[in-house]
């Protein structure tokens, strides 16, 4: 006859006489519990027990307690690999959107740096990520009509302080235009394309609007976004357009990153395509993501001259801080998109300040063994180059990536099921 704990009978727990037996600590030590919590799982005929004779002890069987700690092994292993999926790993959503490997980053199955490198206008990139096909021919996004009397320039500019970053003007404006489109829910395809060519001309138009809001007009007129971007920035390097446009198309997408996952997200609840760039807009204004080319700007100013990037980085990396912008987990080889803007930015303004001392830290990481620059650096070294303002590779950044964000939620719709990830439950520590 084995006994549980607390004396009770139960005959059908009878075992072979030679089966291995534990004491109480070392079942508890081997499941990595407490006694206490061994003993539940006497009670619930998990683990079965025996007393030792002449004592008033039990021993437990190894074979109970292996069998046992395999299971909760297999539990934990499942929810560290779902957890961690959603942290970093395998990806979660089926996609045919972009594909990161070895080779390199692909839209819908072309290079995205060939693509870039190649000339290709941002707007044809837009178009192959939404419908698989690159158009045989530029594609010409028409102006966008006007919007409502109420929203103007002058009225959104008053509403900001003149020193409001971009990326924050352009969060402002897409509830805005969303307010003055009656037709945004439950569009069609087609319908929801039209309106994405009008949300990201707007945006490339209207990204001066805290500081210049009378370039929005003209910026509107131009016939890319890109050429959008550079009127609205009163850009002067005769090749601004060409550039911004070469970066645009190394941002527009990147597969399941946090924006494009909060895009989905929210394609998948049924919201409207202004809210699903709202969405994403929000995500990438975190510091832990379109934040990234705001510390490289400010590390930039930090070390001020080429001559003191050694004494600040080597400084920094002394005091186990980090040095930004080096290095990616999905690219071991270097990320693949920084060389096309770095030789783009040395081949407009090499002697610019800001792009000298750019280089210098990039060299400087380089002699110390540290892994190649990210995409970060490559937009603001760029956009040092051109002369454009504060926050503008942020912007190119987020702009670019809009082509991408639509796709996904294209995508997220045709294929027709909400994102509900489940939560692992877990004993909030005590106080």
């Amino acid at each position: 006859m084995v006994r549980r704990a607390g004396g009770r009978s139960q005959s059908r727990f009878d075992h072979p006489v030679e089966e291995e037996l534990l004491r109480a600590e070392e079942a508890a030590a081997l499941l990595g519990v407490k006694r206490a919590t061994l003993y539940t799982y006497v009670s619930r005929g998990l683990v079965r027990c025996v007393p030792e004779k002449g004592t008033k002890e039990n021993r437990y069987l190894r074979a109970d307690v292996e069998r046992l700690k395999t299971r909760h092994d297999a539990r934990a292993g499942h929810a560290a690999v779902a957890s961690g999926a959603l942290r970093w790993g395998e990806p979660v959503i089926d996609s045919s959107v972009s594909r990161i490997s070895e080779e390199g980053l692909s839209y819908r199955g072309r290079d995205a740096v060939e693509l870039a490198t190649q000339g290709h206008r941002f707007e044809d990139v837009a178009e192959l990520l939404w419908t698989g096909h690159l158009p045989l021919e530029s594609t010409a996004w028409p102006a966008p009509e006007a919007p409502p009397s109420s929203l103007t320039p002058t009225a959104l500019a008053a509403m900001l302080p003149r020193d409001t970053p971009p990326l924050s003007a352009l969060a402002a404006l897409v509830p805005l235009l969303a307010a003055s489109d009656a037709g945004r829910f439950a569009a069609p395809v087609e319908q929801d394309m039209l309106r994405a060519r009008r949300i990201i001309r707007h945006l490339g138009a209207w990204v001066c609007v805290a500081q210049a809001p009378g370039r929005v007009s003209r910026a509107l007129k131009e016939p890319t976004v890109a050429a959008s971007l550079a009127t609205a920035w009163d850009a002067k390097p005769k090749r601004t357009a060409e550039l911004i446009n070469l970066a645009l198309v190394l941002c527009a997408d990147h597969e399941l990153n946090t924006s494009t996952f909060a895009a989905r997200v929210t394609a998948s609840s049924g919201a409207d395509l202004y809210a699903c760039i709202s969405a994403a807009l929000a995500a990438i204004s975190g510091h832990r993501h379109g934040g990234a080319c705001d510390r490289v700007e400010a590390l930039i100013a930090e070390v001020g001259r080429p001559e003191r990037a050694a004494q600040v980085v080597h400084g920094r990396l002394r005091r186990g801080e980090a040095v930004t912008g080096f290095g990616h987990r999905l690219y071991l080889k270097g990320d693949p998109r920084t060389p096309p803007l770095v030789d783009a930015a040395l081949s407009v303004k090499p002697e610019a300040p800001k792009v000298r001392v750019a280089r210098a830290v990039m060299d400087t990481m380089r002699d110390a063994g540290h892994p190649p620059p990210s995409l970060d650096w490559g937009l603001v070294i760029l956009a040092d180059a051109l002369g454009l303002p504060s926050g503008a590779a942020t912007v190119l950044f987020s702009l670019g990536r809009t082509a991408g964000w639509v796709a996904h939620v294209l995508e997220q719709r045709e294929q027709g099921h909400l994102l509900r990830p489940r939560a692992r439950y877990v004993e909030a520590p005590a106080r």
